[in-house]
């Protein structure tokens, strides 16, 4: 397994890191005895970099990697985790929560349910409009001097927000939606992170699956994907014929469509790792033949052609969870 720096302050982890969220949470029930073998399978591999967010399942995947923890290598594994949204118990979310004591609390909690004495990257999950970034960051960097937390990160934050933020701790890596479908971080936010030597973890790197290749129900109970507009009538139909050209391009290369979404997007640059939200063994052998594809510019310039910048049909979030995004705001 070969390694990418987060960003010029943060850890060397793996190529590419697994992101746990299915496996307890928005696309339907998840077999547990088979999420616990992914994560083994995933560090066996050399997979040293696992995502998760303590609103995942309400505290349900911390605990689920919390159980893979007590068989697998804690020192060789970054963790990176988010905080902050607010969830009731019908599921939905309420907003999000960066106070300096939220935060601190959230630690706690994450902490006891992970079982483990400190987290590698601690980031807030969404920008809350309520809070100064500074007080979030600094309320971090405060865990960090004290030994609970290693590195600071963000997610989904504009290029202002992340200027801001860098100014008060270093910030290792901003965690966001990356992909041949969404784009729209190569204008402003990519500049702005290498500009201040920040690195990417990309999320979504299949487009939430459209880009898989495997098909699928995207309306089960449980699957957010339901209620999300590229899943959505004429938009769907329209994303699949996009992802129905990425197959062709490709076989070409000899390679699955889910293969070259990922290996475009960790073609993008060293400084940008791509999250595999693989619940299943199967598909993460499948995530990790990718890093064995070496696109060629004419390989990488015929999957842009099957999939263009700014063709996906809808918004990659319902409209009030786009209003909550700062990283959409310019």
């Amino acid at each position: 397994m070969q390694t990418r720096k987060l960003g010029e302050t943060g850890p060397e982890v793996s190529t590419i890191g697994l992101g746990a969220m299915g496996m307890s949470d928005f696309y339907g029930p998840a077999d547990r005895g088979e999420s616990l073998a992914t994560l083994a399978a995933a560090v066996e591999a050399g997979i040293t970099l696992i995502d998760t967010g303590d609103f995942y399942g309400m505290g349900h995947n911390e605990m689920l990697i919390g159980e893979a923890l007590k068989t697998l290598p804690r020192d060789r594994l970054i963790l990176s985790v988010k905080f902050g949204a607010q969830r009731a118990p019908d599921n939905s979310f309420l907003g999000f929560d960066g106070r300096p004591a939220a935060v601190k609390t959230a630690l706690a909690y994450t902490l006891q349910r992970l079982g483990v004495d400190h987290i590698d990257v601690y980031r807030p999950a969404r920008l809350d409009p309520n809070v100064p970034i500074e007080d979030t960051v600094g309320a971090i960097a405060e865990l960090v001097q004290a030994g609970w937390v290693r590195h600071i990160g963000l997610s989904e934050v504009g290029p202002h927000t992340i200027r801001r933020a860098a100014a008060v701790h270093p910030i290792v890596d901003l965690q966001i939606e990356y992909s041949l479908l969404a784009r729209g971080i190569e204008g402003a936010i990519l500049p702005t992170c290498r500009e201040l030597g920040i690195g990417i973890t990309a999320y979504g790197v299949l487009g939430r699956g459209l880009m898989g290749g495997h098909g699928g129900d995207f309306g089960r109970p449980g699957d957010f994907r339901a209620h999300t507009p590229r899943f959505q009538g004429e938009n769907l139909a329209r994303n699949l014929a996009l992802t129905e050209a990425l197959r062709v391009a490709a076989a070409g290369a000899g390679i699955t469509p889910a293969q070259a979404a990922i290996a475009w997007v960790a073609a993008q640059g060293d400084d940008i790792v791509p999250l595999v939200g693989a619940r299943r063994r199967d598909r993460l052998a499948e995530a990790l033949g990718a890093l064995g594809a070496a696109l060629s510019p004419e390989t990488l310039a015929s999957l842009e052609a099957a999939v263009p910048k700014d063709a996906a049909a809808g918004e990659r979030y319902p409209a009030v969870q786009m209003a909550m995004l700062d990283s959409e705001r310019g």
